[in-house]
Order: C-alpha cells, then sequence, then structure tokens
C-alpha cells in the first residue's frame, strides 16, 4: 500500500491525550495508509500514532514556570528540526495554546494547513488572540455549542463537533461494579480536585476544609476523592497533613472519575471539563476555583471576558450551578453551598433537571467521527485521494 500524507499531532496534557486518541483510531480506520505523527501520550500511540516524544507526564506532578517555558523552547526547536526532515500535510494542535501556537507558526511556515482539536478559548480570556488563531488555523473544532458561532462572527472557520466525553455510552453496569464495595454512608461527596499542580494545591485544602466542616454535622458522611493519575495521592495526603490528619471516611481514588461521580449524591469540583462529566450524569455540585485577588485585581480581571465561567453555565448562558470562580476566601461559601444542596431537594431536582438540558445539547454529536470528516476535507484525504486539500464552506 502507497504511503499517504502526513499529520502530525500536539498534545501537551492528559486530557488532550484522550481527546486525540479517539480521533486517530477513527483517521487510521478510514486512512490506514495515513501516516499520523504526534508529540503526545500513550493513548494516541496505542490509538496508531506513531510518538516522536512522549508529552503530558509533567502535567501531572508538574514543572516549575520558568522551567516549563525553557522546556516548551526546547521542544519547539527539536519540532522545528523534526519538519525540516518530515514535511507534513497537516498539524493538529490539541487545545493548550500556549504551547501550540509556536507550533502552529512553524507547522504553517513548512507549508502545512492546521486544524484545530479543541477550541483555545480566546472567548474566555485575552479575546484579542483571536487576530493569531486567525493567521494560525483553517479550521477549528469546537467542543462546546457556543463556540462556533462566536468564531465564526469573528470570521474563523469552525464547527461544533461534540465533546469526548459524550461520545461513548456510559457503561451504568461496569461503574455500579466498581462501586459495589465503596461506602455507603450518607451524604456520599466527591471531591474533584484538578489535575494541573497550580489548581491541587490551591484549590484541594479547600475542598478538604469544606469537607471535614460538612463531616462534622453529618457523621456518617462518605467521601471519595477522585484523581486522575495515582501518583497524585501523596501530594493530596501532604496538603491533608499541613491543616490536620487525613478523614478517616474520605477514600482516595485514580482514574475512575466516572465511578466517583456515580457514586456521588454532590460532588465540589474545581472548575474544569470534569464539570462536564459531572452535568453528563447530572449530579448536583458546587463548582471552586480559588485564585489571588491581588493577581486577578491587577491582571485576571481586565483579561477575562465572560460572565460566567463554569462550563455548565457558560453553556446554559445562566448560572445553574453554584460557581464560587474566582474565590478568594475560606470554606464558608463552599459549606453553606454545599449544605444548601443537601438540605434542599427542590435545589437538587432543579439542578438536575438543567444539567439534563446541558447533556442533551450534545446527543447525537460524535467528536472523533465529526473531526475525522473535517481533517479528511482540509488535508485532502477526500475522494479519490485528493492530492490537494478540499474547499470547506464557512
Amino acid at each position: 500500500m502507497p504511503q499517504g500524507p502526513a499529520i502530525l499531532f500536539t498534545s501537551f496534557e492528559p486530557s488532550g491525550d484522550d481527546h486525540a486518541s479517539a480521533v486517530i483510531a477513527e483517521l487510521k480506520r478510514r486512512h490506514p495508509q495515513v501516516r499520523v505523527f504526534a508529540w503526545g501520550g500513550p493513548k494516541m500511540q496505542a490509538a496508531g500514532a506513531i510518538l516522536v516524544e512522549q508529552t503530558g507526564r509533567d502535567a501531572v506532578m508538574g514543572v516549575p514556570g520558568i522551567s516549563k517555558i525553557l522546556e516548551h523552547k526546547r521542544i519547539n526547536q527539536r519540532i522545528a528540526s523534526w519538519l525540516r526532515d518530515n514535511p507534513i500535510a497537516l498539524h493538529v494542535p490539541v487545545d493548550s495554546p500556549a504551547a501550540n501556537f509556536p507550533i502552529c507558526k512553524l507547522a504553517k511556515g513548512a507549508g502545512a494547513r492546521i486544524v484545530h482539536l479543541v477550541a483555545p478559548q480566546v472567548w474566555a480570556w485575552a479575546s484579542w488572540r483571536i487576530h493569531k488563531l486567525k493567521r494560525l488555523t483553517n479550521f477549528v473544532c469546537c467542543v462546546l455549542p457556543f463556540e462556533e458561532e462566536w468564531f465564526r462572527q469573528r470570521g474563523v472557520r469552525a464547527k461544533f463537533v461534540g465533546h469526548p466525553i459524550f461520545d461513548r455510552p456510559l457503561d451504568t453496569e461496569g461503574l455500579d461494579d466498581q462501586i459495589a464495595d465503596w461506602s455507603r454512608g450518607r451524604p456520599r461527596i466527591t471531591l474533584l480536585p484538578g489535575s494541573r499542580p497550580a489548581e491541587i494545591h490551591k484549590n484541594f485544602p479547600l475542598l478538604l476544609e469544606s469537607y471535614r466542616r460538612i463531616a462534622g454535622e453529618h457523621p456518617h458522611m462518605a467521601g471519595v476523592v477522585a484523581a486522575t493519575h495515582p501518583d497524585v495521592e501523596p501530594v493530596l495526603r501532604q496538603l491533608a497533613a499541613a491543616t490536620g490528619q487525613w478523614p478517616a471516611s474520605l477514600r482516595f481514588v485514580s482514574a475512575r472519575t466516572e465511578a466517583a461521580i456515580r457514586w456521588a449524591e454532590l460532588c465540589l469540583v474545581v472548575s474544569g471539563t470534569v464539570t462536564l462529566q459531572v452535568a453528563r450524569q447530572c449530579r448536583p455540585m458546587v463548582i471552586v476555583y480559588k485564585s489571588s485577588r491581588v493577581a486577578y485585581n491587577l491582571v485576571g480581571r481586565w483579561l477575562v471576558t465572560p460572565p460566567h465561567f463554569s462550563l455548565p453555565n457558560l453553556i446554559a448562558a445562566r448560572e445553574i450551578v453554584p460557581e464560587l470562580i474566582p474565590h478568594f476566601g475560606g470554606a464558608d461559601a463552599i459549606v453553606n453551598e454545599a449544605v444548601g444542596l443537601l438540605e434542599r431537594p427542590e435545589l437538587v431536582d432543579r439542578q438536575k433537571a438543567a444539567l439534563a438540558e446541558i447533556a442533551g445539547r450534545f446527543e447525537g454529536f460524535n467528536a472523533a467521527i465529526n473531526t475525522v470528516d473535517i481533517i479528511e476535507r482540509v488535508a485532502g484525504l477526500v475522494g479519490a485521494d485528493s492530492p490537494t486539500p478540499v474547499p470547506i464552506r464557512p
């Protein structure tokens, strides 16, 4: 079989590894002759990509800021060198615009077209970056329903493709098997402290203090902390030890986020993509993201533009979930919101109904299939092995 065109994926976080792997698997299924290369993670490799370098490991435990910047400069140098020896037809950057924009520039300079997988959230902060995005993309695959119109209004070709979280049906029987031996104390609270090291260090002590205070009023309460990676556990326990003991009623699990959400009656969540996983299962939640008041007043308030911050509220265009973002204080506000949900069933019912509406907006979409449809056209893979890209109508 003759070799097809080469496509490069670049991803720098575990979530990007997840998103890209499904797209790569679908792309290889349709076009086995296409050569897919990646700066990415093990899931992308398992899906059929040739891994040039593995990335995303330090996203779990973290690297100091200046070291991170220098490391990405070195990565960019290696990618530039690799591109000189390996011509590509298409570059697919996955999220992480700060890391990927310089690579887009390199790829475009080498003659490649660009399809963004997971739209850079320029609608959320520093919206003037839209001009950079317009220079560095041919098409943007949007994973949130409101993004398509926002980008199109600003002259960027874009389409809502769905979200990878909703692509696969929930294996409820399998999840029930996973949680069969977990505590059935009441109420059951799941803590979701985020995946990035900075998020964990800022927010987990706050979530833990909230849990302790709620447990003080509910002696039979049970809890689960759900992390993305087992290496996070010693970090969490060290943070807990700095402010007291790890509660005996609190269980740690890793790579079982869906099970931890299904088990829960209430989730305390650090703002991020995981809020969509909670929304999918219609579990009530309180969303928080701790920030520095000084930093926010000096910089953040001028960069951040949307009226809401959490994904469920952004999609709904109204507050359907309590969001404490940015949060400058202690546990009081979190505890108040959580206790309100625990003690007022009508608030839970209202939130569950709104979350069901949010989840419904993703029904009928398959992000991997729709993204590959776009990649085929931009890379010229449709038709009789078309050697030139096929135009895409906006």
